[in-house]
């Protein structure tokens, strides 16, 4: 093992399946959507005093955090810019003690031709030695650093799946032709739904120590904590959800040089799928995973299982996400419907108007007493492959018991969200008709915003080969060489399988 694996070896030791570590958090809150999320980050990053350490799956120097506005904070002398290049190099002037770290994946080198003004913002940052930016190569070929935390001081940390980059930006409103939803180039896009968590105490610590260990890994060099002097970096128009809570963390990452494979997330995964009485719900840019699938299916063949719903988008974003994702979707929603006796499991797609919302949220609430958040799909890539983090609230850890009716509003806010009614409606409607997907069938898709229930696309014959080969979205490094090499998507003697020649005898 080489010196540098030695000193972080311990980060590889979970304290139990599917959890990396438990710390405590003096204040936490979900914040929902990238318009409110830029604004809350430049308003942290002015009251960092010693570090910024910025980790994710794509960075985008060009993109305003509020929307082109300047702002004037008490304590400066001058007004600050929105745009981010602009910003991080203004925060280094202005605090010659403050250190800025910005870990990219790797594949962002290619990106960087199309992205004119974020090469010269590098330029501009390279002569300044409080600001250093790197790609992260520390995987797999054909996996990806996917995490997404930011860190300051040690103090307050960011876990979740909004990036800091284009394209993500869109308030809770999601109005259908928003002109504010636009590229750095005046291109428009679409509606854009995601979530991430704020923390503020000893668990920021224990996050800065897996963005350290990432660096490190990275090529970066070593990081030191920080001691921080205890002083508040909470953002002033956040509200506080969660007070003096435990949060559990949890992660994966691909095998890789002579580092072990960590799949933390994936285990956790199966665990609360599990410990569901009532129901599970759950965001998420992509339904694809095979253990996910196989633990669901396992609960509804039970004679009383939980209700499931899951809220993703119509469709993966862009062509290869589509062949890789929505294929393999349509061959796991089809063996679950198969296995789903009770009726219990459903699939919406958010829409505003007539225009569907992506999704890139990952969230999951399991019975008002769960919440989990992160970087993490529901694919096999997050489970297996890809650098990932999430973070978790369980309620019946001791201490945590006074904080389900937080997450039971969080599962409210973001249900009224979704249907366009009220938050102080979505509870009673919940209670009449008794259950979530009754509930969303009930109000229909006459609003403005709307859930509307997945249909079963017809594959042919390639779409379904490969969909089941799982060659898009392995599962191991290995499996992308060989992707029948262990069964694929749909394993022999599997439940999804037996669902599958179930439908095959049928056919005949």
């Amino acid at each position: 093992m080489s010196e540098k694996a030695k000193n972080t070896s311990r980060l590889d030791d979970s304290v139990e399946p599917g959890v990396w570590r438990y710390e405590r958090a003096e204040k936490a809150s979900v914040v929902i959507d990238a318009a409110d999320y830029f604004s809350l980050m430049q308003d942290v990053m002015l009251k960092a005093r010693q570090r910024i350490l910025l980790i994710g799956w794509d960075f985008d120097t060009r993109i305003h955090l509020a929307q082109g506005r300047r702002w004037y904070q008490k304590g400066f002398r001058r007004k600050y810019p929105s745009r981010l290049g602009s910003f991080v190099l203004w925060l280094a002037r202005h605090n010659k003690n403050l250190e800025v770290r910005i870990l990219k994946w790797s594949v962002g080198v290619f990106q960087l031709f199309s992205r004119g003004s974020m090469t010269m913002d590098l330029m501009r940052w390279f002569p300044n030695r409080q600001i250093d930016f790197k790609f992260d190569t520390a995987h797999p070929v054909g996996c990806s650093h996917h995490q997404k935390l930011v860190i300051l001081d040690d103090r307050l940390a960011v876990c979740g799946g909004i990036d800091m980059t284009t394209h993500r930006w869109d308030t809770r409103s999601h109005i259908e032709n928003d002109t504010r939803r636009k590229r750095p180039r005046g291109a428009l896009y679409g509606p854009w739904h995601d979530a991430t968590m704020m923390m503020e105490g000893p668990v920021a610590s224990a996050l800065s120590e897996l963005g350290r260990d990432r660096w490190v890994r990275a090529g970066g060099k070593p990081l030191q904590p920080i001691d921080n002097c205890g002083d508040s970096l909470w953002p002033e128009g956040l509200m506080v959800s969660f007070e003096d809570v435990e949060v559990g963390i949890a992660r994966t990452r691909a095998k890789h040089r002579d580092w072990e494979q960590v799949s933390e997330i994936s285990d956790l995964f199966v665990r609360h799928i599990r410990r569901a009485k009532r129901f599970v719900y759950a965001e998420s840019q992509y339904f694809a995973s095979r253990v996910v699938a196989e633990t669901i299916m396992e609960r509804l063949e039970e004679d009383d299982p939980p209700e499931i719903v899951i809220v993703h988008p119509q469709h993966a974003d862009g062509w290869l996400e589509q062949q890789a994702m929505d294929h393999a979707r349509a061959k796991l929603v089809q063996g679950l419907h198969e296995a789903d006796h009770k009726k219990r499991f459903s699939l919406w797609m958010p829409f505003t108007g007539a225009t569907p919302i992506y999704v890139h949220a990952k969230i999951m609430i399991v019975d008002d007493e769960i919440l989990r958040i992160g970087s993490a799909n529901l694919n096999n890539r997050s489970l297996g492959l890809d650098s990932e983090c999430d973070v978790f609230i369980d309620c019946k850890r001791p201490g945590n018991e006074k904080h389900c009716a937080a997450v039971r509003g969080l599962r409210l806010s973001l249900l009224a969200e979704h249907l366009g009614v009220g938050e102080d409606e979505i509870g009673p409607m919940l209670d009449d008709h008794r259950s979530m997907a009754a509930t969303i069938r009930a109000v229909g898709t006459a609003r403005t915003r709307s859930l509307r229930p997945y249909e079963l696309p017809d594959l042919n014959e390639l779409e379904a080969r490969l969909a089941e080969s799982g060659l898009l979205d392995p599962e191991r490094p290995e499996d992308m060489f060989e992707p029948y090499a262990k069964g694929g998507l749909i394993r022999k003697g599997s439940r999804l399988a037996r669902a599958r020649n179930k439908i095959l005898r049928r056919k005949k």
